[in-house]
């Protein structure tokens, strides 16, 4: 048995080292044409080589070349680019139209006289405190150059003091002119504890509601409680809020600038006892004196 076996490799062995030729004749004179000696296994070879040799070369077309987009399943490396950074805007823009959406609902509480909650934008997350004794609080050279050329810089800055630092956005505004927003006579004064955030201004009957300063309507509709309300978003984080008009001249998202009319004054809402104008003056989200600001005639 064990020589059968020999037998048989050796015979597979010669079968595929016996040379036999090719040979190319024409068919009407059966003159050679061409002729070439080969073997199975120099056939196998050659067939598995070129075999091998065109898988790398669409390895490498598919992986290295544009061409791989026609075949079906692979997708267009820009495209999938642009994908991202569509996806990556739409969660900004998602985010950005929260925070406004939630700001907004704070102006309607706002000019609702409702309370705003403390986490309605969110809290702030919580951080370790640095260790004191880590912190570095030398001056490099290229700190003390850049805080040099920062007051060279600003040093003719209409708000800039003589202790080298900038004035608030609160006084430099309150250096500003404020337009009277209605003529007539003051009957209430603001009251932070009294929880009334304004003044409330009696005038003659339909008399126009100017806008205290240049800015944007940000709200102007009508509530059970405060009647037709706008609402102004001005530099500085400030806001001005009329209230009980009877008319609203103006849309949200309109510019205005100081002094144009912007209603028309009246007893609109629940809380009106007579035609007045209730103004407010807002500034980073807490109720200020609108006499520290505006010149009223009493």
């Amino acid at each position: 048995m064990p020589d059968t076996k020999k037998q048989k490799q050796k015979k597979w062995y010669f079968k595929l080292r016996n040379k036999y030729r090719l040979v190319i004749l024409n068919d009407e004179s059966y003159e050679e044409k061409f002729s070439f000696r080969l073997s199975r296994l120099n056939v196998f070879v050659t067939i598995g080589f070129t075999a091998i040799l065109l898988i790398t070369i669409t390895i490498f077309l598919i992986a290295f070349t544009p061409l791989r987009e026609y075949i079906p399943g692979y997708t267009d490396v820009t495209l999938s680019r642009r994908i991202n950074d569509l996806l990556e805007k739409t969660d900004s823009l998602e985010n950005v139209s929260k925070q406004k959406a939630a700001y907004l609902a704070n102006i309607r509480r706002i000019i609702e006289g409702e309370d705003i909650p403390y986490d309605s934008l969110g809290t702030i997350p919580q951080t370790s405190a640095p260790d004191p004794d880590q912190i570095n609080y030398t001056r490099s050279v290229e700190d003390s150059l850049l805080r040099q050329d920062y007051r060279v810089e600003t040093s003719f800055d209409l708000y800039y003091n003589d202790n080298d630092e900038l004035n608030s956005s609160r006084q430099s505004l309150s250096s500003q002119f404020f337009f009277n927003p209605l003529e007539g006579i003051v009957t209430s004064e603001f009251d932070l504890g009294g929880k009334h955030y304004g003044i409330d201004i009696v005038s003659k009957p339909n008399e126009t509601v100017k806008a205290t300063l240049d800015g944007t309507v940000i709200f102007a509709d009508w509530s059970i409680e405060t009647g037709y309300t706008i609402a102004i978003q001005h530099q500085g984080n400030f806001i001005s809020v009329y209230k009980h008009n009877s008319v609203l001249l103006k849309e949200q998202g309109a510019f205005v600038k100081a002094g144009d009319p912007v209603a028309i004054v009246g007893e609109s809402g629940e809380l009106s006892t007579g035609a007045h104008l209730h103004f407010e003056l807002w500034y980073n989200g807490t109720p200020v004196n609108p006499r520290d600001y505006v010149a009223f005639k009493n």
